[in-house]
């Protein structure tokens, strides 16, 4: 099988005219076709090559998601170039570190903002040759020769390309499937990120293991809006469509997620929990401000159909069938409408864990959830449930090329040919993680019924005073499943009992405030109402009810501020930094225990 650039070209051969890709530009669609896309993809490359971009030279990309940022990605891999996504909310010194240790040549930037970072670091990035803008406002005031727009290096490659037409195909002839495609850099939770290095053997591994587990293929379509820095959306977006012809959509921005989705109606779609949590709890405030009948036959509905959620339709009985139709005309269509997964065929969670209730949630709802595992390392997901066979609370079997199994103490361990090909210029990292050529993922497991259970975090795991082991993941799930709480970070390893700091959702309990004729200003002031403690406090007492009592949350503490990037409090995809906000915080855990 071919490389991911290579179904590109094999793609404009044999179907040129099929639409590959739609991006929303001032609220209209406009589609590029395959043959297109390796059009300006080819050009997009050569501009780099003309730039200085040698084979196996780096190419940084700061943006959010859009049509330049996948013709970059591509452009760079028909000239044998390496490409390093960066978080464009990362702030300059993490952008800095990683260019710097990538060390990239060639970074693309989507605007001014992005652009200011990389000068702001100037001094410490000597291997930068140029900076290309995807918006051209604001470009006037930088160093003569230093930055030019993605309409010039179309342009520079466009000539090359006319100049000697056959350059691109000449250029893929060396390529190989053990080159290294890209280097995603993991989001650093504990120490500096560290670049993994993704041949084209590991990227097509991993979109034939997804493929195959859930029959992706042309004629469905996907909205691509998470990072394409994080591997779970290069999945989506590049490798996953790429090796089966599915349709693309880049919405107008990341505000206009619900709206895109309403439009774009795809047939798959990937979420992290934090996208399903908020989905979860707004649905839930909505039915709190609903008429006394629309709340009865929510409550009606859900109640009916919940027993059968984990099942696939094509399993459901007649009676099941009738009482999921008469919920569906009742409630869930315009449930489903609302959030625009009409025609979702299958639905992703993935890249951290989600509390159970959410997945009944929505499959109760009849959006096809599945959660699926993996990480940077393993090229995308290993394990995954599908549609028709759910056990909520894991998260499936291995899929097609990866064989995975648990280590004597729970770890999960995996090796085959989605295994990434070490960490860039770190060794000891690559030897500590991958032993006679398994991958330690660092996360301990269990087996039910043939499906894998992820427990915690091996580091994670906390050990009481009284010797119980205790999964954090688990109890701030299980408080995370009120719509008025959006983080819960608890703590208790070596303590004689559970204790946590919360941070309250502040557009629910924003509502909640109005409706109860409660006055406040900004987050801070919130917070700290007495109602407001009152109000997280029940559902802190009913997730305990769900928890065996060791794991109780005995006491709480309510953030009087939102977790930030910025302040190192979270990664950029928003995990938290749990050693960071334990020191940082260090005293208002101690009134916990005191």
């Amino acid at each position: 099988m071919k490389s991911v650039v290579e179904m590109l070209r094999e793609h404009a051969r044999t179907r040129p005219d099929d639409v590959a890709i739609r991006q929303k530009r001032f609220g209209i669609w406009q589609p590029t076709t395959y043959a297109e896309y390796w059009r300006r993809a080819r050009h997009v490359g050569l501009g780099f090559r003309a730039l200085g971009l040698g084979r196996k030279g780096h190419l940084g990309i700061l943006s959010e998601n859009r049509i330049e940022w996948v013709l970059s990605q591509i452009g760079a891999g028909i000239v044998g170039g390496v490409t390093v996504g960066v978080y464009p909310t990362s702030p300059a010194n993490e952008v800095a570190y990683v260019l710097d240790h990538a060390d990239v040549a060639i970074v693309v930037c989507e605007d001014q903002e992005q652009i200011d970072k990389v000068v702001e670091a100037r001094a410490e990035l000597p291997k930068i040759l140029k900076i290309i803008a995807l918006e051209d406002r604001g470009l006037a005031g930088y160093e003569p020769g230093l930055v030019m727009t993605f309409d010039e290096l179309e342009a520079l490659g466009r000539a090359e390309d006319e100049k000697n037409p056959g350059i691109a195909d000449e250029l893929m002839r060396d390529h190989q499937l053990s080159d290294i495609a890209l280097l995603i850099y993991t989001s650093g939770s504990t120490g500096k990120p560290k670049g993994a290095m993704l041949s084209y053997r590991n990227i097509r591994a991993g979109a034939t293991g997804l493929l195959d587990r859930y029959g992706i293929g042309e004629g469905w379509s996907t909205l691509s809006y998470l990072p394409l820095c994080h591997v779970a959306e290069q999945a989506t977006t590049i490798f996953g469509p790429l090796y089966s012809g599915a349709q693309v959509n880049f919405g107008e921005s990341l505000r206009t997620v619900q709206e895109d989705l309403r439009e774009v109606a795809p047939k798959s779609f990937l979420g992290v929990p934090r996208i399903w949590e908020k989905m979860h709890s707004g649905i839930r405030v909505k039915m709190m401000e609903a008429r006394p009948l629309q709340q009865w036959l929510y409550k009606t509905a859900f109640a009916a159909c919940e027993p059968f959620a984990a099942k696939a339709p094509s399993q459901w009985t007649l009676t099941e069938r009738l009482t999921y139709w008469a919920s569906y005309l009742a409630v869930f269509r315009a449930l489903k409408n609302a959030i625009g997964l009409t025609h979702c065929r299958v639905a992703f969670t993935g890249a951290a864990p989600i509390s159970p209730e959410v997945i009944r949630f929505f499959r109760t709802l009849g959006v096809p959830l599945v959660e699926i595992y993996g990480m940077t390392e393993t090229s995308g997901g290993i394990l995954g449930q599908t549609p028709d066979d759910v056990i909520v609370g894991t998260v499936g079997k291995p899929m097609k090329g990866t064989e995975v199994k648990l280590a004597e103490d729970g770890e999960i361990i995996a090796r085959g040919q989605t295994i990434f090909e070490g960490y860039y210029k770190n060794e000891d990292a690559t030897r500590a993680t991958v032993v006679d050529g398994w991958l330690h993922t660092g996360d301990v497991g269990q087996m039910q019924d043939g499906h894998i259970k992820i427990i915690d975090r091996k580091k994670d795991i906390m050990i009481t005073a009284g010797g119980k082991n205790l999964s954090p993941t688990e109890i701030e799930h299980a408080v995370k499943t009120s719509p008025y709480i959006k983080e819960c970070i608890v703590f208790g390893d070596r303590r004689k009992y559970v204790a946590a700091l919360i941070q309250i959702e502040i557009d629910t309990v924003g509502k909640w405030a109005e409706m109860k004729g409660i006055a406040f200003t900004n987050y801070k002031n919130l917070s700290q109402h007495p109602g407001v403690r009152e109000l997280i406090a029940a559902d802190v007492d009913r997730a305990n009810e769900t928890l065996a009592q060791v794991a109780n949350i005995r006491r709480f503490e309510i953030m009087d501020k939102e977790l930030d990037h910025d302040d190192g409090e979270v990664t950029a995809t928003m995990k938290v930094r749990r050693q960071a906000i334990e020191a940082k915080y260090a005293e208002a855990i101690g009134r916990l225990y005191r």
